[in-house]
């Protein structure tokens, strides 16, 4: 609880995916992909409740284990790739709510994002309830490398466009700051989530995070790149 404010964090864990087969259930340094989010919630001063949303019964199983809510297997309809991070989140309130239990913020932290910590966590709640304004914040990291007044389009013609009709023709440090959403965590008012129906409107604010916890695990190539973060972090 953050100044008496109930927060719930929800980590959606599917048996499928396309890049890497059983991606949630792939071993990075030990641990299955979908605990990392769950420890990193598990030691959050602030977080109430970890639920691990799953259509895998090996899954939910084991998040029981780890002392996560896990009291539903997950509908076939938003268990698809298709299926929208919303979806899946508003789905475990509505139940939870039908239970009698209710919470104030909801925190979304996706597998895919394994660098984000515990401090993360409790420092972007902190960020959103002193933003008087905001109703909800993501993760976002400074985009330099593919800033898009880099960026090109191909023609039908096979040549190339720029993307923007800005100056492509300009020294990185001159470029004008701007950002990518990086996935790593994702937290709104319950309240402004189920009218919105999106983490991202006039009201989301902005939890900066450096470029090295900004890997999202797609494929075997972000995977590979993950493991060489944390090896190096690790010593």
């Amino acid at each position: 609880m953050f100044k008496k404010k109930k927060i719930l964090c929800i980590i959606p864990a599917r048996i499928g995916s396309k890049g890497i087969k059983k991606k949630n259930l792939k071993k990075l340094f030990g641990k299955h992909l979908f605990e990392w989010p769950l420890d990193e919630a598990k030691k959050s001063k602030y977080i109430d409740d970890v639920l691990v949303t799953s259509d895998s019964v090996e899954i939910i199983n084991k998040s029981k284990k780890k002392g996560a809510l896990a009291p539903f297997k997950r509908p076939k309809k938003i268990s698809s790739d298709k299926s929208t991070s919303v979806d899946v989140v508003l789905h475990a309130i509505n139940f939870l709510e039908k239970k009698k239990f209710f919470y104030d913020y909801v925190i979304l932290l996706e597998p895919t994002s394994p660098l984000t910590t515990h401090k993360d966590i409790d420092k972007a709640i902190s960020l959103l309830s002193k933003n008087k304004k905001a109703k909800s914040i993501v993760g976002v990291t400074l985009n330099i490398g593919r800033h898009p007044f880099y960026n090109y389009t191909i023609k039908k013609n096979g040549l190339i466009s720029p993307f923007s009709k800005k100056i492509v023709d300009i020294r990185r440090q001159d470029l004008p700051t701007c950002y990518y959403l990086n996935g790593n965590l994702y937290i709104s008012e319950v309240k402004y989530l189920k009218k919105t129906k999106s983490f991202y409107h006039d009201f989301t604010s902005a939890f900066v995070a450096e470029k090295w916890k900004s890997i999202e695990i797609d494929d075997q190539y972000d995977f590979i790149m993950t493991e060489s973060i944390i090896s190096k972090m690790n010593g």
